[in-house]
């Protein structure tokens, strides 16, 4: 994991696994054997989706002040060919709008009000000022975080919108946000769609990439398909409930890191460390913080 200091900046945090045996002989008789610390990341899915408007700037703003260690930033593409933060190929959730993000140029989408519908839905959480949210463009949240800060970008529907991974590249570049590998990098780039990390990877071979899967009851993988993902990937992303201990070992032994998504209560926190997860997804990163401190006192 990476946690920020009392000045914003983020330095490095691990989880040894000792400490991820006792807090894991909590619950069970098991015996501790110590081995070499791992980091644990904590990303914040869609921003602190839990606590404000996903997938805008108050949201992504506030996963930073819980500590979250990467901005989750789901890309769509406008009519005009702008890259924008929404989960949904429709406008329909998040905003007043209808229709799909492909139909609409920035101007058109930058009308929409993206924060009203959150304190409609979580009336205990509605804040007057999210009334009136916008949708960002990739860009205007680099722009307002700046690039120490760290993004977990994916390309959402990436068939529907030519020219995706071009424009992704050409704006990272243009920020010098690739590093040469997951710790150095201020970007990991996530999607479903092989085709597209392939392309990605064609474009820019050193930007570091994740291979995502959605699992209907427990998951497997095979060591080919391990070898496959490691030719161009560093990492797999898959939903909690999907996987098993055995999975999460299996990818970590391949030399890949691990980050399930989407885990949003301590139990669940705890159970996928303990299996061996590299990081993981949160709609809270408070919560997790306060989880990752457990294991660390423990340590």
């Amino acid at each position: 994991m990476q946690k920020k200091d009392s000045e914003g900046t983020l330095v490095a945090v691990m989880i040894d696994e000792e400490s991820r045996a006792k807090q894991k002989a909590l619950h069970e008789d098991e015996k501790v054997i110590p081995t070499e610390p791992v980091p644990i990341w904590n990303v914040a899915h869609r921003g602190a989706s839990g606590h404000a408007p996903e997938h805008t700037i108050e949201g992504y703003r506030m996963g930073g002040t819980m500590l979250g260690d990467f901005i989750e930033v789901d890309l769509q593409m406008t009519k005009d060919g702008v890259l924008v933060a929404m989960h949904d190929e429709r406008v329909d959730r998040t905003t007043n709008g209808t229709g799909l993000v492909k139909d609409f140029t920035l101007e058109e989408l930058k009308k929409l009000d993206a924060g009203s519908w959150f304190n409609d839905m979580y009336p205990h959480k509605a804040q007057p000022h999210y009334v009136g949210l916008t949708v960002p463009t990739l860009e205007e949240i680099i722009q307002e975080f700046g690039t120490d800060e760290r993004y977990y970008i994916e390309t959402k529907e990436p068939g529907i919108y030519p020219g995706m991974e071009e424009e992704l590249i050409r704006v990272l570049e243009k920020y010098k946000l690739i590093g040469k590998d997951p710790k150095e990098s201020h970007v990991l780039i996530q999607s479903f769609s092989p085709e597209s990390l392939q392309k990605l990877h064609d474009l820019n071979s050193i930007v570091p990439l994740v291979r995502l899967f959605t699992y209907f009851g427990i998951g497997t993988i095979t060591d080919k398909e391990l070898d496959e993902i490691d030719d161009y990937a560093v990492g797999i992303g898959a939903n909690h409930n999907g996987i098993d201990e055995k999975y999460v070992r299996q990818v970590v032994d391949a030399g890949l890191m691990m980050h399930p998504y989407t885990v949003n209560t301590k139990d669940d926190m705890r159970k996928v460390i303990d299996w061996g997860v590299t990081g993981m997804f949160t709609n809270f990163p408070d919560l997790l913080r306060d989880v990752l401190k457990e294991y660390e006192e423990a340590s």
